[in-house]
């Protein structure tokens, strides 16, 4: 915010807006034509997918990256790496999947290559993986500059979220939960971020 009322964007990207119930409304267009003078927006008849998409990359980019002090592309450059970030995606996309919402396509499409007959295309699954590193791989991750600031994270609401759906719905979220649980340890000051921390989470996707 550069003043009251005055907001300086300063990355790329557009706005999404929708009805939480869906579909599409006068409403949500008289908002996209307001608010796009000043930003690009677009109007999703399933925002509650497109949540969940944003809330894919938070649990699979964001958090990771915290945890092990690194950008996307640095720990995918691992086997680790690789292995943790399939695991903790695929158990929050299920979870969207058992919760009746399919997520919606905002950069890159959320449904990974094969995934419907879960049949692994791993040639195509790799340019799917490629397609995110190249929109998200260089960030540093939002939860990792909370860490640096000694400020509370929002992991409960990201995969936490997850672990708690997860739960109801019977779906396992035994990577998410562990997550969820190491970054209360790092706000308490138990422990510290590390990029050994994607070893010791990689050693559990055999579980």
């Amino acid at each position: 915010m550069v003043e009251p009322g005055v907001y300086e964007q300063k990355n790329a990207g557009h706005l999404v807006i929708g009805e939480l119930a869906g579909g599409v409304s006068e409403r949500i267009d008289r908002v996209a034509r307001t608010l796009g003078r000043a930003i690009e927006v677009k109007a999703s008849s399933n925002i509650t997918g497109a949540i969940w998409s944003k809330l894919l990359i938070n649990c699979s980019v964001t958090t990771l990256g915290a945890l092990c002090s690194q950008t996307m592309r640095q720990y995918m450059e691992t086997e680790a790496g690789k292995k943790v970030f399939r695991r903790t995606y695929e158990e929050a996309l299920s979870v969207a999947f058992a919760t009746g919402t399919r997520p919606e396509r905002l950069a890159v499409d959320p449904i990974p290559p094969g995934w419907a007959s879960n049949v692994a295309i791993e040639q195509r699954y790799e340019s799917w993986v490629e397609e995110i590193i190249a929109f998200y791989g260089d960030v540093k991750p939002s939860m990792l500059q909370d860490f640096e600031r000694g400020r509370k994270t929002e992991v409960d609401f990201i995969n936490g979220y997850v672990v708690t759906l997860g739960h109801a719905s019977g779906v396992p979220v035994h990577m998410n939960a562990t997550i969820t649980d190491l970054v209360h340890q790092i706000e308490r000051g138990v422990l510290q971020p590390t990029r050994d921390r994607m070893n010791d989470l990689a050693a559990q996707t055999a579980d």
